[in-house]
């Protein structure tokens, strides 16, 4: 399935795309996509999109905002240096272990949601990523098999970051990764059955038209499979944290002279099977 949240900020509705044209409304029978929903594995949710499908209960998209497609998460994970020719444009040793740090949840907004410059930012970036969505309550799992086996869904996400704060004001990158509205996230949560394997998958990131990133999910060091489980192994994941799997290179720290965003900028970004975004940059209120 695809699953997909329409509506205003906080009065999202979920839905449950069908093709570029369709969706099946599930408002009257689910609340929200939220842990709860992902813990259940959905097989109910799948059974009545089918039913409605069946019946014709079917509705067309008409420009309504697109909304994240999971509710707000209990925490967003993300995973740095990931791709080792990232690393190398960073000037960074290829890991030996995942680096770890989070942003917070309420950086999440949808797809094609304005991000925002925070004030006296001078290095604002992007990054497209893949996300791994978490479905069930996780902690020291045992294997691969059972971490494959939490993972409630994959989405596109822009890990937004503004590398001063990162890097330069004391070495906590949480304060470079949390500013509003860092985290586009969506158009949809694609089911795991919608995805066999989520590498490889072809990345892209444009900004005002130029090509900037271009990557693949196969060139990941560490896979999403493994990045559940040893994350569990430090912590506990519960159903519908979001994990920011790391991205390829091309992103504006990496440029010779370093190019960062301006109000005015278009972002565009895409994952194959996941969809596209477009955000506008502009100031931060």
């Amino acid at each position: 399935m695809f699953v997909m949240r329409l509506g205003q900020p906080g009065r999202e509705r979920p839905v449950v795309r069908v093709d570029a044209q369709t969706y099946v409304d599930v408002s009257d029978a689910v609340r929200d996509v939220d842990g709860a929903l992902l813990e259940s594995g959905m097989d109910d949710l799948r059974a009545l999109v089918v039913d409605r499908v069946a019946s014709g209960s079917v509705a067309t998209f008409h420009g309504e905002r697109i909304g994240p497609p999971i509710a707000r998460p209990h925490q967003i994970l993300c995973i740095g240096l990931n791709y080792a020719d990232h690393a190398a444009e960073s000037g960074q040793p290829v890991p030996e272990e995942p680096i770890v740090f989070n942003k917070a949840p309420n950086t999440l907004v949808g797809p094609d949601d304005d991000v925002h410059i925070p004030r006296g930012s001078t290095s604002t970036d992007w990054e497209v990523e893949l996300g791994v969505v978490v479905g069930r309550r996780c902690q020291y799992l045992d294997d691969l098999a059972a971490a494959r086996a939490a993972i409630a869904g994959y989405v596109l996400v822009n890990d937004v970051s503004e590398r001063d704060f990162q890097l330069h004001r004391g070495g906590q990158w949480v304060k470079g990764k949390s500013a509003q509205t860092f985290n586009p996230c969506g158009p949809w949560l694609a089911t795991p059955d919608e995805l066999d394997d989520p590498t490889p998958l072809g990345l892209w990131l444009d900004v005002n038209g130029d090509r900037r990133q271009t990557g693949s999910t196969a060139s990941m060091i560490f896979d999403p499979v493994f990045l559940v489980h040893y994350l569990s192994q430090f912590m506990v994941l519960e159903p519908g944290d979001l994990i920011n799997t790391g991205t390829p290179p091309g992103v504006g720290m990496g440029q010779v002279p370093p190019q960062y965003l301006v109000a005015g900028d278009v972002i565009e970004l895409g994952i194959d099977r996941l969809g596209r975004q477009r955000q506008r940059v502009v100031d931060a209120p």
